[in-house]
């Protein structure tokens, strides 16, 4: 097991390292963005990954491990190594969330960074190079988008709740709190449409089963340095670097508002 004993301003040096690497990543990605990159199918044909997928994921493995060799790493464009589970601190990485957006030439997708130790974030990053927006947040300090502290909204009392949420999803929430709702449609990138809750845009979201550790990692953080927290339905923070990177229904709003919708959420489980 890698020992890792964080001095007080660990996390801010890591954060510091981890958006320099962000930014390389997606600076590179950009080379590609509406160049008709190639394009592959994994997991039986279900997920694409394009050649800027696997140029940002070799930049970030580059830089952050020769930095951090005693950190492990999860990315969704690398094999997975057990070896990460005997790392009290890793890399939680996504080269590109939001591939499909990527590939069809749309702005809403980004560089996904964190640093995760003993199971939750301490430092991430989340770049959109696009859309010319960095956000960002460690253990200790607040979340900042392009370096302006950033907070989730407050709405006011019988004000419509912005939700984003699929059609399909909505429908099966709880009449009373639907009613509520005004719907944001689909954003393609998971990472950001949490960093939308951070920075007031909307006001929560629900994600369907099965994201990973690398589409929330860096979210999560950012969300919670922000006054929002992401949760399962039990209503439990998530836990990462786990065998098991997969996650079941999860809901993500300010902290006044998730119970709410965590309630309404609770018919989900198992769709």
């Amino acid at each position: 097991m890698n020992a890792v004993h964080p001095s007080p301003d660990q996390w801010a040096k890591d954060l510091d390292l981890i958006t320099a690497a962000a930014l390389a990543a997606g600076e590179k990605a950009m080379t590609y963005f509406r160049r008709d990159p190639d394009v592959q199918w994994k997991n039986g044909g279900r997920s694409p990954v394009s050649e800027a997928d696997y140029a940002a994921n070799d930049i970030l493995k580059e830089r952050l491990l020769t930095a951090r060799p005693n950190y492990g790493w999860l990315s969704e464009e690398t094999d997975d190594d057990e070896a990460r589970l005997g790392c009290e601190t890793v890399f939680v990485v996504d080269p590109i969330d939001g591939t499909r957006a990527f590939i069809a030439g749309k702005d809403v997708w980004c560089v996904s960074v964190a640093v995760v130790h003993r199971g939750r974030p301490v430092a991430g990053v989340l770049f959109a190079p696009a859309l010319g927006e960095l956000f960002q947040a460690r253990e200790g300090g607040l979340a900042s988008k392009n370096g302006a502290a950033i907070l989730v909204r407050a709405p006011r009392a019988g004000e419509m709740l912005k939700i984003a949420l699929a059609e399909d999803t909505i429908v099966r929430l709880e009449r009373g709190y639907r009613a509520g709702v005004s719907r944001i449609s689909h954003v393609p990138s998971l990472a950001y449409r949490i960093a939308m809750i951070a920075d007031g845009r909307i006001d929560g979201t629900v994600v369907k089963t099965n994201s990973h550790d690398w589409d929330l990692a860096a979210a999560d953080l950012i969300l919670e340095k922000a006054g929002g927290t992401l949760a399962s339905l039990d209503g439990e923070p998530l836990s990462y670097n786990r065998p098991n990177v997969r996650h079941t229904v999860l809901c993500a709003a300010a902290e006044p508002l998730l119970p709410a919708l965590i309630a309404a959420a609770q018919g989900l489980e198992g769709h």
